[in-house]
């Protein structure tokens, strides 16, 4: 055991991900439960406040304008209608309110990005957490982001840099990073993951766990992702994700990355309920809730609860919500070599 690490290397990774998966699972339970806290699920909203016509070309994404998968392309939604959704999901016992606008970046200086500015300022007065996702930013823009009072912005790597052109071939791998270096610099805490499924190694998949864990900090939030194979994209016709591929990710993003919390994300509605329990076992302790993740579907509200019920699971409380390191019995982090 150690400190956290910024130092990883993609052979420890491997081995780690590699383990047996009842060793994998005790070792990430243990770090778990010393850096986390326990039997606590984080439940985070996502709305989709800008749907569609997105001029970037990610194979897997339904909004992208270079494929047609029947979704239509609409304006940005209205203040007061995003405010209420907000208002619902905090009723419904979200303490994470994500907003997500299909956009390469936003305009400078646009009377719509100035309307998101005063949806995250709503947010926040409701007393939520606003993430948002946006595409990339510039410093003026991440400034403004963070004066607003946004709590997170979401960028996901998706995969490694080696596969990455892939996938995606309208914005680099740099982008990505370089956004993600403006949102930290700027004092707002970075939602980084990325997807499985997607035709990658399981080298690639470890590459991006690496890529993330040696970012200084950490992201704040890790989304764990499987492929939602939707018709008219390029990824269409690939294979669904064994549910034990995405056990292995979520707990070696534990290992490795061990104050941050572990998001299932794209791909649940098609897990088990005995899935979903091995990859909170593997350390994930957060998930989005509602019954769509911008266009595609998500376990409603109630089978969700009852799941949290039945294994004896509870919504994080918001007040422990703001501060993940307030509520750790052990302040200090554990990882493990994969070689022990």
């Amino acid at each position: 055991m150690s400190e956290a690490r910024h130092d990883w290397t993609k052979a420890e990774a491997r081995a780690l991900h590699d383990l047996p998966l009842t060793e994998l699972l005790f070792r990430a339970q243990e770090v778990h439960r010393r850096t986390q806290p326990r039997n606590a699920v984080q439940l985070c909203s996502l709305l989709s406040i800008k749907t569609g016509a997105c001029p970037e070309d990610c194979s897997y994404c339904p909004q992208s304008s270079k494929y047609d998968t029947g979704v239509e392309a609409e304006r940005l939604m209205d203040v007061k209608d995003v405010l209420d959704k907000a208002r619902q999901a905090k009723e419904a016992g979200a303490s994470r309110f994500c907003m997500g606008a299909a956009w390469r970046s936003p305009k400078k200086g646009s009377r719509q990005f100035q309307q998101v500015l005063e949806m995250v300022r709503g947010v926040r007065a409701l007393g939520l957490e606003a993430c948002a996702t946006l595409g990339m930013l510039d410093d003026e823009q991440t400034q403004q982001l963070k004066d607003a009072g946004l709590t997170a912005y979401n960028h996901n790597l998706d995969t490694s840099e080696d596969y990455y052109g892939a996938i995606i071939t309208t914005r680099s791998y740099q982008d990505r990073l370089q956004t993600i270096a403006r949102v930290a610099a700027a004092g707002i805490s970075v939602c980084a993951g990325g997807i499985i499924g997607m035709g990658e190694s399981v080298d690639d998949r470890v590459a991006m766990l690496v890529t993330l864990a040696n970012l200084s900090p950490h992201p704040e939030s890790v989304p764990v992702n499987a492929l939602v194979a939707v018709p008219g994209t390029p990824l269409a016709n690939q294979e669904p994700v064994d549910s034990l591929e995405l056990v292995r990710m979520c707990a070696t993003a534990r290992i490795m990355m061990p104050r941050a919390r572990v998001r299932l994300s794209a791909g649940r509605a098609s897990l088990s309920r005995e899935a979903q329990l091995l990859c909170f076992m593997a350390g994930a302790n957060s998930i989005f809730f509602g019954d769509k993740l911008l266009t595609t579907g998500n376990p409603d509200h109630d089978s969700d609860l009852a799941l949290l019920q039945a294994v004896g699971l509870s919504p994080l409380d918001p007040d422990e919500a703001g501060s993940s390191a307030s509520v750790r019995p052990n302040d200090g982090d554990q990882a493990w070599d994969a070689a022990e």
